[in-house]
């Protein structure tokens, strides 16, 4: 799945010429450009999002509100809503958008759960939040401090997946198996890139220095989809080149466990806790915080912004980040009656349920999503750094 409050594509000032479309289609996200990890597995099949009940997800919070504080801890069931119409609804009973907070951002074609937080004197603004349809309150509490992006270890999905036939079960439950063996890929998913995949075409055009439609917040959403688009390239080149479980000399490894990276300067000593999914190799989201890697690690890097004609200098004003290229799958599940198949798994903060899914079904993974609007780029406040939330 998801990320969830990202922004579609904006309108554009006119391309010319036959050379803007090639390039533009270049910069498009197409899940054919992405290599599966479980090839030789089969899928099940079949389609998600019939309805929004299809596909549930449940924030798994980094800590529960202690019952005291300054701030109202509301914990939110939304259908066919984003994360945004409900800072919106509070934003019109008066709440100021900076006092709202929210862990992660939601998809609208769901049914979510999630906890969000607005200060503790506007508590007559929950009846507005609970008058929009779709919108129930499960719990409410206290805490200390306002909630924030990224403040949640995760979520849980369940992923209710119509038309398949017999055996459905038995072949997805292997490819999960496999997933929570190797790892799930940690691309960006369709979400990330707008209706028609060109969002990162825009953040091209904003790292030339080109007039792009739309403010600060949009553009810089627009630059992170290019960056998005780099890590993708990036991790399937890795994977044609028999890289995805293992480390190679210059990577930064991540472990799983802790979070903490470390230079590989001896990637046969490594391998085997990279084979048993306890470190992954990380590749950048460009920007002037993140220097790039040496040795076979680094030749990956410079080959893919050789192909995209870009230089790391580019993404001067982005801080810039490091990404996993796999993250560990856990509490999988699978049951099928007739031709529904019920996935159930978690996923870290950041990582896409789509990813897994398109290797579960063996076909390309979409998703719904809602007009663009300035605000849906950052302008409400719900914009979320290099690394952001994507779940």
């Amino acid at each position: 799945m998801t990320g969830a409050g990202e922004p579609e594509d904006t309108a554009r000032e006119p391309l010319s010429g036959a050379a803007d479309e090639l390039e533009r289609e270049k910069f498009a996200f197409d899940w054919g450009d992405l290599p599966l990890v479980t090839p030789e597995a089969p899928g099940c099949g079949g389609v998600i999002r019939t309805v929004p009940e299809d596909f549930r997800v449940t924030e798994l919070p980094a800590y529960l509100p202690e019952g005291s504080g300054s701030h109202r801890y509301l914990l939110i069931e939304k259908r066919d809503l984003t994360t945004r119409d409900l800072v919106q609804a509070l934003r019109r009973a008066g709440v100021e958008q900076s006092s709202i907070g929210v862990a992660g951002l939601k998809d609208k074609a769901a049914v979510t759960v999630q906890w969000l937080s607005l200060p503790k004197r506007y508590g007559e603004a929950v009846s507005e939040l609970l008058a929009l349809p779709g919108v129930r309150l499960l719990e409410e509490s206290y805490h200390r401090n306002k909630l924030g992006i990224g403040h949640l270890r995760g979520n849980r999905f369940e992923v209710t997946v119509q038309g398949v036939d017999d055996g459905g079960a038995l072949r997805a439950g292997a490819v999960l198996d496999r997933l929570a063996g190797i790892g799930s890929p940690n691309w960006f998913g369709p979400q990330r890139f707008g209706r028609f995949g060109g969002n990162a075409f825009d953040g091209l055009r904003v790292v030339r220095g080109e007039r792009v439609p739309g403010g600060h917040y949009l553009q810089r959403f627009f630059v992170a989809a290019l960056q998005s688009l780099l890590f993708n390239a990036m991790l399937a080149e890795r994977v044609e080149r028999g890289w995805y479980t293992t480390v190679v000399n210059g990577d930064w490894a991540r472990k799983h466990d802790t979070g903490g990276t470390f230079l590989v300067a001896d990637e046969t000593a490594e391998a085997p806790r990279a084979a048993r999914l306890e470190i992954s190799a990380t590749l950048p989201l460009h920007g002037r915080k993140v220097k790039p890697s040496e040795g076979k690690a680094g030749a990956v890097e410079s080959l893919v912004l050789e192909r995209y004609g870009l230089r790391w200098a580019q993404f001067g004003a982005r801080r810039g980040d490091r990404r996993s290229t796999r993250v560990v799958l856990s509490g999988t599940s699978v049951s099928q009656v007739g031709t529904a198949l019920t996935l159930g798994f978690d996923l870290p903060k950041g990582a896409y349920a789509t990813a897994v899914l398109r290797e579960v079904m063996k076909v390309d993974v979409d998703a719904p999503f809602e007009a663009p609007t300035e605000a849906a780029g950052g302008g409400d406040g719900l914009a979320v750094g290099d690394g952001e939330d994507a779940d």
